[in-house]
């Protein structure tokens, strides 16, 4: 059985992914890995460069994003009150494009997000993703997703429901997503969507949410969101 990183990514996740993709696709081949897909953070600032990056190594490249998806509507401004959970803040998704449909919508997306959803980070809805889904592929997303929100808040109905809406949108281009991460919460909704894989016939797909190559580089990384967030390594609660 073959595996492929469909959650990763590259330095173009500005302040956040540590991967270099010059470094990147020497690991894949050492790996024995044949595939691999880039999902930076709500930008495709890195598609060239992965591409031909990848292609010069033998590798196939899935273009993707992981898009910040707008609680309600992409045009609303303003505070949120983080108590109304329909309300509470954006939600990740992970697209991938499939064929060249899909990349011209997925550079849409993106494009949109700038251009009128843009409220400290670049923001679709599913307004847009209604009239921009062909040639997608899209996973449920990690714990920023909408369906690990709910579950983790034990809004369970309210989680099956967003199941239910994704899945009507995207047909069977839609999969529920799973990590090993070895956090708790993420147990706690691996636990629920397992089984709802088998009862709703919704495909599972385990991704690890790559954000840096080797283990070493981990303090690096803790570096590099200390410096997003504007903390410091010693404080205690960031």
């Amino acid at each position: 059985m073959s595996f492929v990183h469909l959650h990763l990514h590259t330095q173009y996740s500005l302040l956040d992914g540590a991967n270099k993709i010059s470094d990147l696709m020497p690991r894949l081949q050492k790996l024995g890995l044949s595939s691999v897909a880039m999902t930076d953070h709500g930008n495709m600032f890195g598609t060239v460069d992965f591409y031909k990056s990848a292609k010069a190594a033998g590798i196939k490249p899935i273009i993707g994003c992981e898009v910040y998806v707008a609680p309600r509507s992409r045009l609303e401004r303003g505070a949120v009150a983080s108590a109304d959970f329909e309300r509470s803040g954006n939600n990740h998704l992970v697209l991938l494009a499939s064929n060249e449909i899909g990349y011209k919508n997925l550079s849409r997306l993106v494009s949109q997000s700038y251009k009128d959803g843009f409220y400290y980070k670049p923001r679709i809805d599913k307004e847009l993703l209604r009239e921009w889904n062909e040639g997608l592929l899209c996973l449920s997303g990690c714990l920023a997703g909408e369906v690990a929100t709910a579950i983790s808040a034990d809004r369970l109905e309210r989680a099956r429901s967003v199941v239910e809406e994704f899945a009507t949108l995207f047909g069977d281009r839609y999969y529920l997503e799973i990590q090993d991460n070895h956090l708790p919460e993420q147990q706690a909704v691996n636990e629920v969507l397992i089984p709802w894989s088998r009862e709703m016939g919704i495909p599972l797909v385990a991704t690890n949410d790559c954000h840096y190559l080797d283990h070493d580089d981990h303090h690096a990384h803790e570096v590099l969101l200390c410096v997003q967030t504007g903390k410091r390594l010693v404080d205690e609660d960031r």
